[in-house]
């Protein structure tokens, strides 16, 4: 059985194709199930962001491991194969391990030492529980990944000025506008980024904030939390013409702000509207990018803004990749050992069988000897058998966690028939 991990990002793929690659949080149980639906794939973990989407799994061998997990994603966002595959990554055994750890850390996300990833990883974690995709095999995989994040957020200093994604976003917008106090700011999609953002906002200014979001129950218990106030999401354009900023977060599989809506809003004021579009796919018509008086920021510019403090954020990332290491090993040891063990446990108990056996199979001859005698037979072979496995034993626990030590673990299982 092989672990590996297969995905796209931001940095292997354009915004576009992540864009269509995306799923909402409702389509992950269709991906979960369409993932492990085939005769390779064990279990599977799905995390899927702004900035990627990436898939956890065991299966029996890669190749065809491989194919299965991309087809299933090609058959659940319908994107062709070819349209993906050549900005696909993919990680097996070790390097998986390290990815994984890398991701929950916030080493590999597009601003340098987020948080909001590490929530990501636990809510992919536990939906892939819950739809019965994953169970023992990928538990000590993710619980020791998210206890890895915890310990980087809490000994280093890497997300201290950039906490999050949504944190960027408010310093993007206030270096914009100038200030943000008593601004009129309409924030569209109640998720998990758009909370985010909200309560960014509550806390670091005194806006006068406008919530809306298809459910509209969200809506109203984000904008009860902070103060603010909700409109039905089928009417909030009208609300274009009255406020100074719009932030879009919605996780709808096309536009939500159209260029008409836009213009239209425009025609009745004179100051400048700035909009922030975080969504994956894009909320905003990127029409409106051609309308003055209209400012448009997509992720790329939050990216952008976020990494000009990337050279301090950098230094800490040192101490959070060595600290990642350290816990990387940790998980080798513990996870060797859990693996190992039974299949060294089974090894054995199949030898002292076969010793056992042999020993009732003479039992005609030895019936002679004395209890004394009887005994050093017993003990001479037991210390045969143990010298006989000693060395395997040996290289099966060095090995162990490697590529080689599931190649020697998948031998021993076959030749010995062992479970």
């Amino acid at each position: 059985m092989i672990l590996i991990a297969l995905g796209l990002n931001h940095r292997s793929a354009p915004l576009d194709v992540l864009e269509r690659m995306s799923m909402s949080a409702d389509l992950v149980p269709k991906a979960l199930a369409e993932l492990t639906a085939g005769d390779h794939v064990n279990e599977a973990v799905l995390i899927s962001t702004c900035n990627r989407i990436e898939v956890y799994a065991h299966v029996e061998r890669f190749h065809d491991g491989f194919e299965q997990i991309r087809d299933a994603l090609s058959v659940v966002t319908g994107v062709d194969n070819a349209d993906f595959a050549d900005h696909l990554y993919v990680h097996s055994h070790d390097e998986a391990v390290c990815h994984l750890f890398s991701v929950s850390s916030g080493l590999d996300s597009a601003v340098l030492g987020e948080h909001e990833i590490l929530g990501q990883v636990r809510t992919a974690w536990e939906t892939a529980r819950i739809e019965g995709a994953a169970s023992v095999l990928l538990e000590p995989l993710f619980d020791h990944a998210i206890k890895c994040g915890k310990r980087v957020r809490t000994d280093t200093a890497i997300g201290r000025r950039t906490a999050s994604i949504s944190h960027a976003a408010v310093s993007l917008v206030a270096e914009r506008v100038g200030t943000l106090d008593a601004k009129r700011v309409l924030l569209v999609g109640a998720g998990e980024v758009g909370a985010g953002v909200a309560n960014a906002l509550g806390r670091t200014s005194d806006i006068d904030l406008i919530v809306t979001n298809r459910t509209a129950s969200k809506a109203d218990d984000l904008a009860a939390s902070l103060g603010g106030r909700t409109v039905p999401f089928g009417h909030f354009e009208s609300q274009l013409a009255d406020v100074d900023i719009v932030i879009s977060a919605t996780g709808a599989p096309g536009v939500v702000i159209s260029a008409e809506s836009v213009q239209a809003a425009m025609e009745h004021r004179s100051d400048r509207l700035l909009i922030l579009d975080l969504a994956v796919p894009r909320d905003v018509d990127a029409a409106v990018l051609g309308y003055s008086n209209v400012g448009l920021l997509v992720l790329s510019d939050l990216q952008a803004f976020a990494n000009r403090g990337l050279e301090e954020r950098q230094r800490e990332a040192v101490a959070a990749r060595r600290l990642v290491d350290l816990e990387i090993e940790r998980f080798r040891d513990t996870n060797s050992a859990r693996e190992i063990s039974p299949l060294l446990g089974s090894m054995y108990r199949w030898a002292d069988a076969v010793r056992i056996d042999e020993i009732e199979r003479h039992a005609t001859k030895l019936s002679s000897l004395d209890p004394e005698s009887r005994e050093a037979v017993e003990a001479l072979t037991k210390a045969l058998v143990s010298k006989l496995l000693h060395e395997p034993s040996s290289h099966l626990r060095d090995a162990a966690g490697s590529a080689r030590g599931e190649r020697l673990a998948d031998a021993l299982r076959e030749l010995f028939d062992l479970t």
